[in-house]
């Protein structure tokens, strides 16, 4: 039997996307005969309670590391926390890779180790640990670093900079195999990879029995979270990060306070201080800030908006891509979505009628959007919602990606 170490910085029980993501792939790597063995952190992006419950992590060598069961899957979870600090951050950083690095040694046989971006650092550690174990490695990029914190202004000394640089040229072209999420990504890993042949193309997907079509009338939602009233309801869902342009938001939630509409921020992430103090500084009371809720009530809260905006930030946005739209489209809902043209995001929704799109390199856009906002018509919406649901059906479920992993793994490991 084969052994494949999923090496992530997420898995369960933490309750973010990519955590969900790799959970499915684990699933079905089993399901395919595979021994699979899981080296992750303990929850810290999205701590659940009742996933905490279901699997309790027990502690080791003193609570130097943790290990659970994830549906008869062995997980290794070393102590990481969520630290406002920089400098602490960078400190967890080193011992998550430290201790992760000691006890992919002591397991006893690996024959590939596969990892999601971020952090490109994990990709560098699995080569060593791949070399020395005899293992092929995959590295999944979901995001392209170092480029996404260069553009941002996160990281700015040209030393830190250029370091990182080749971090990702030795791992992009040292790693086996280079996924990319989307079409865009690949382009523009291409040129930084020298064998072509080494990268593959498999997007990310969304569980469709959990996701899916619902009446949220049927199903309990807090009341006084979300009221049942005739507000029109816009939506975001997902982590409050650089990533999204949270400015333009609250410009159009200003411009259109007279009007009957709610927006709705659902999640947590490093901007969502930022944006909650702009709320209360300029008293905007058509924004409800929501923290995380319940992963199985987001087909109900996901179906009790009428639209989901997506305001990808300009400086960021060629280089992630939101996996919230998969659970959207999924629930049959529409989008709203600002970003410039030939993005990852644009390139997905493509012209298939899911989403109204506004180029954010416009200076007009906000008033467009705006404009839009005043007069959009709810029974346009419908139709869009089911164009985007064929869509996810038919090429994005579950099944059919995480079949794809197994395939590419088994076809170059032997």
């Amino acid at each position: 039997m084969k052994t494949i170490l999923i090496h992530s910085l997420v898995f369960s029980p933490d309750g973010v996307s990519t955590a969900y993501l790799y959970n499915d792939i684990a699933l079905k790597f089993k399901e395919s005969g595979f021994n699979v063995i899981v080296l992750t952190t303990t929850p810290h992006y999205n701590i659940v309670e009742q996933n905490n419950i279901t699997q309790p992590l027990k502690k080791r060598l003193f609570g130097l590391y943790y290990k659970s069961l994830f549906n008869g899957i062995n997980v290794y979870h070393v102590t990481q926390q969520k630290y406002n600090s920089s400098i602490f951050r960078i400190l967890g950083f080193i011992y998550w890779h430290f201790v992760s690095f000691i006890i992919a040694l002591s397991i006893k046989q690996i024959d590939v180790i596969i990892s999601p971006s971020p952090p490109l650092t994990i990709g560098f550690f699995n080569i060593i640990i791949g070399k020395i174990k005899k293992a092929r490695t995959i590295y999944n990029i979901q995001e392209i670093y170092p480029d996404l914190l260069i553009e941002s202004g996160k990281i700015k000394n040209k030393i830190i900079i250029k370091i990182l640089r080749k971090i990702e040229r030795f791992v992009y072209n040292k790693t086996d195999i280079l996924i990319t999420i989307d079409a865009i990504f690949y382009n523009i890993i291409s040129p930084r990879v020298k064998d072509k042949n080494k990268l593959q193309i498999i997007p990310n997907f969304v569980d469709t029995e959990l996701y899916k079509p619902v009446n949220y009338h049927l199903l309990k939602l807090d009341d006084d979270k979300f009221p049942k009233n005739d507000y029109f309801k816009i939506m975001y869902a997902g982590n409050i990060g650089i990533a999204q342009d949270w400015d333009l938001l609250l410009d159009v939630a200003v411009s259109l306070e007279d009007e009957k509409i709610m927006f709705y921020v659902i999640g947590d992430g490093v901007m969502r201080e930022y944006l909650q103090q702009v709320v209360n500084k300029k008293k905007i009371k058509n924004i409800q800030i929501l923290p995380y809720q319940k992963r199985e009530t987001m087909p109900a809260i996901l179906s009790y908006a009428d639209l989901h905006f997506i305001f990808m930030n300009k400086s960021t946005e060629m280089h992630g891509f939101p996996s919230k739209v998969y659970t959207i489209m999924a629930c049959a809902k529409p989008l709203l979505i600002s970003s410039g043209k030939n993005t990852p995001l644009v390139n997905f929704i493509g012209d298939e009628g899911c989403a109204f799109i506004y180029d954010n390199n416009k200076d007009s856009h906000y008033s467009k959007i705006t404009l839009f906002l005043k007069s959009v018509n709810k029974n346009d919406l419908s139709k869009m919602g089911e164009n985007g649901l064929r869509i996810i059906t038919s090429t994005y479920s579950k099944e059919t990606v995480c079949n794809m992993y197994v395939r590419l793994t088994n076809s170059f490991i032997s």
